[in-house]
């Protein structure tokens, strides 16, 4: 973005520096009602998961979060209560918030109460959308502890041999780190995200044996006829699937993933009622800190040292290790946003005068 006043023409080439793309988010929630510190903590996540390269669940949400709290879908100004109290396990009704607002509650809550208790379950109701769940495993990783984190989602994957779509993409997110060292695992437990299919019909591009199905459960790679999409490895990712669910939906008293609304399609003034659940652990009360990190040291370096097959173009790595890899690129090169996105942020550049070296 070359001036604050008129924005230039998006392309697939736009960059933007994660310091701009911070600064346009923060204003423009602020904006919409959303408190200052709510507002740099949804504009970070945003950023940083798409300069982690996962694009869907990055910046590009920003517009479709400004519409929701437009709309009443989400509240810009939620009481987040507290449900019930154990101790160890806190149960909080979100009062609506973004997903990204409930969600760091929720890990702050976790993160203050693991070191106390050994461990800390925390559940979520009355939510929305937050995001790439790693956001909050990773800020449980960044605390010395162990972050495991799902989420309902609207139902997109079928049963293994069913047809209707049931359960979420619903992602599964461990993270532990130690010593600027890191293990991110953040899956969906379906073979791809909807987002893959929508850009596929977009361009006309065939999908690849085994993402989707057709209406009678046939395997489907014309894109305009994937009805649902495929669980992860078969009966494996279904299981998967289902324990998110039970996590997410079940245990939280969330509606189940087939009752939720997607993104985009929910009625104005009415919440989607998402539901959240992260599991904190501390180290300290197990093995031992200086064993754990120990261990973790010897774990990851152990696993990128194997030797890579004979055919394989890149070495063995860890889960976060891509992502860590593509961070350090768009850190120096700015992050590539699609056109809608650039154009949304160049709208509102301009609106809040914030140019490309704020």
């Amino acid at each position: 973005m070359t001036s604050a006043h008129e924005p230039p023409a998006a392309d697939a080439a736009t960059r933007l520096t994660a310091t701009t793309a911070t600064a346009v988010a923060v204003a423009a929630l602020r904006e919409a009602g959303v408190p200052e510190g709510d507002a740099r903590d949804v504009a970070a996540a945003l950023t940083d998961t798409s300069l982690r390269g996962i694009d869907t669940h990055g910046l590009r949400l920003l517009p479709q979060y400004l519409a929701e709290l437009r709309d009443g879908i989400a509240t810009a100004r939620p009481g987040i209560t507290v449900v019930r109290d154990t101790g160890p396990a806190v149960m909080l009704d979100a009062g609506g918030a973004l997903g990204v607002v409930a969600g760091l509650a929720a890990a702050r809550v976790a993160a203050e109460r693991a070191p106390v208790h050994g461990v800390a379950a925390v559940g979520v109701r009355d939510s929305n959308h937050f995001g790439a769940a790693s956001v909050y495993s990773r800020h449980l990783a960044d605390r010395g502890l162990v972050g495991i984190v799902t989420t309902s989602a609207a139902s997109r994957v079928a049963p293994h041999s069913g047809t209707r779509p049931l359960y979420g993409t619903n992602p599964l997110s461990f993270a532990a780190s130690s010593g600027g060292d890191e293990f991110a695992l953040d899956m969906a437990t379906s073979q791809v995200c909807f987002g893959e299919i929508k850009e596929r019909r977009k361009h006309g591009r065939a999908l690849d044996p085994g993402w989707a199905t057709d209406e009678d459960g046939r395997p489907a790679t014309d894109p305009a006829r994937a009805y649902a999409l495929s669980p992860l490895g078969g009966y494996k990712g279904q299981g998967l699937a289902m324990v998110a669910t039970l996590l997410g939906s079940v245990l939280t008293g969330s509606p189940a993933d087939w009752h939720l609304e997607h993104i985009g399609e929910s009625a104005p003034g009415r919440g989607r009622q998402v539901g959240h659940f992260l599991i904190c652990l501390d180290p300290a009360a197990f093995g031992g800190t200086d064993s754990f990190t120990e261990g973790l040291t010897d774990l990851l370096t152990t696993t990128r040292q194997t030797r890579p097959a004979v055919d394989a173009t890149l070495p063995v790595q860890v889960p976060g290790d891509p992502q860590r890899r593509i961070a350090e690129e768009r850190t120096a090169h700015g992050i590539p946003l699609d056109p809608h996105t650039a154009r949304a942020f160049a709208e509102l550049a301009a609106r809040h005068g914030i140019g490309a070296d704020t």
